[in-house]
């Protein structure tokens, strides 16, 4: 077969197959049949909400601080001597009642100086009767001598009268002279004593007076020889032993009051100032320090201690005053929180007394003026919250936190109530997406729990 004709055979399979494929595809084309269409639903994401309700709240300062007790004595001796008496559980840790003899020491010096001085009291006393009687005696000796004095005024002038007329000699005449002039020395010789007798009164009176100082102070050194318990107290430091001789001002023991403990506390200062306006009047201060300590009273405070790694070991105490001045190292406040009759329902191991160097943590609560609006912080992020509205979806919200008070934040702005806030933790979060809220009114009773300052576990999704 010629080249030709075998080309041109190829040619037109090529092309009977072209015009096949053509011819089946119009055919499939022609009786196709249209896809079904579905619209697939769309999956709503299930959150946790809570509805933003306004909550009684209390509002919380917290701090931690170091107890030590409210009144500690300091024994020092007043005046030397030997210690001839020393109680024997005097060592440190013994607690002992109010009027327990601790330490004597020797008092016969000081006895014997009472003694002294009493002597002379009684001495001094014999001398101002004498003086006394003295001066009645002088003036009895007065009266006749100015009597006297009359009777020889009254002879002198006889006699001049006489002498005068030549009837008296006059020797006779000087002889009267001199027994009147003698008179007279008589009676200004007592008038001087009688007016010498006041300063002679004084003299002995400065005298007694100078005895009994010295008797009121050897009473007083015999009385500072004893010392005795002022109060329940419990032994600290003890610096003295029997038969030792002590000088004055040389320091003995110290004991600590067992009626109360006090811890300053160290509180921020925002939660210091938040817990101060909740209980302070709104009006300004006046002008003096009655009516500012009438403003600062602290019994709407309530404080709570607990012991730092004794879970279940604490105390109710009282706020009593706020020191003066930051702390320099930490700028905190430094509340001071009394607690009466630490020792009272003591019952070591399990629950031991507020002693010493405890380290405490301290709750200061107080009720806030009106309502607030709080969530869990854990809701915020940011400065934002996830809200479900109405239409169950997603909107985001920008909300001000005035504060955090532990796993709460209270809202001052962006949320009202009745609102579902989202307390879940979302790894995708988009605006307007589909969600089913769910409330959570277990997470409700504790968040209110927790504004009423209970202490509440973490929820658990």
């Amino acid at each position: 077969m010629r080249p030709w004709i075998r080309q041109l055979s190829s040619g037109l399979a090529v092309l009977v197959g072209f015009v096949a494929g053509v011819a089946l595809l119009m055919f499939f084309v022609a009786n196709r049949q249209a896809p079904e269409r579905q619209e697939a639903a769309v999956s709503a994401t299930p959150v946790r909400t809570v509805a933003v309700q306004p909550l009684d709240f209390r509002l919380e300062a917290r701090g931690h601080g170091v107890a030590r007790p409210a009144e500690t004595w300091q024994a020092v001796a007043n005046v030397a001597g030997r210690v001839v008496e020393r109680h024997p559980e005097l060592e440190s840790g013994t607690l002992l009642p109010k009027g327990t003899l601790l330490v004597a020491l020797d008092p016969s010096r000081y006895e014997l100086a009472i003694v002294e001085a009493e002597a002379e009291l009684s001495s001094l006393d014999g001398e101002l009767s004498q003086l006394e009687a003295e001066e009645k005696n002088t003036d009895r000796l007065l009266a006749l001598e100015q009597q006297a004095l009359a009777l020889t005024e009254q002879e002198l002038s006889r006699i001049e009268r006489l002498a005068a007329s030549g009837s008296v000699s006059t020797s006779r005449r000087d002889e009267q002279r001199r027994s009147a002039v003698g008179q007279r020395r008589a009676v200004a010789s007592l008038e001087n004593t009688l007016a010498l007798m006041p300063a002679r009164r004084e003299v002995l009176q400065a005298r007694r007076e100078r005895a009994e100082v010295r008797l009121t102070q050897a009473r007083k050194d015999l009385t500072d020889t004893r010392f005795e318990a002022p109060y329940d107290l419990r032994l600290s430091d003890v610096d003295i032993e029997l038969h030792q001789f002590v000088g004055s001002g040389q320091r003995l023991f110290q004991a600590e009051s067992l009626a109360a403990a006090e811890v300053e506390a160290h509180i921020p200062i925002g939660m210091m100032r938040r817990l101060l306006g909740a209980i302070l009047p709104e009006k300004p201060f006046g002008q003096g320090l009655d009516d500012l300590n009438e403003r600062l009273d602290f019994s709407a405070v309530d404080a709570d201690l607990l012991l730092v790694g004794a879970e279940g070991v604490g105390w109710s105490g009282e706020l009593i005053r706020v020191a003066s001045g930051l702390d320099p190292a930490t700028r905190t406040v430094r509340a001071v929180v009394r607690v009466d009759q630490p020792y009272r329902d003591a019952g070591p191991p399990n629950r031991p007394p507020l002693q010493r160097d405890m380290y405490i943590r301290v709750r200061l609560s107080a009720w806030s003026r009106a309502p607030r609006l709080a969530i869990p912080a854990g809701a915020v992020h940011q400065g934002e919250a996830w809200l479900v509205g109405d239409d169950q979806r997603l909107e985001r919200r920008a909300v001000s936190v005035a504060f955090e008070q532990g796993d709460l934040a209270v809202i001052s702005a962006g949320l009202a109530p009745g609102e579902r806030v989202v307390v879940d933790d979302l790894s995708t979060v988009i605006a307007g997406m589909a969600v089913a809220g769910q409330r959570d009114r277990n997470l409700e009773a504790q968040i209110a729990g927790q504004a009423l300052g209970e202490e509440h576990e973490e929820a658990q999704p």
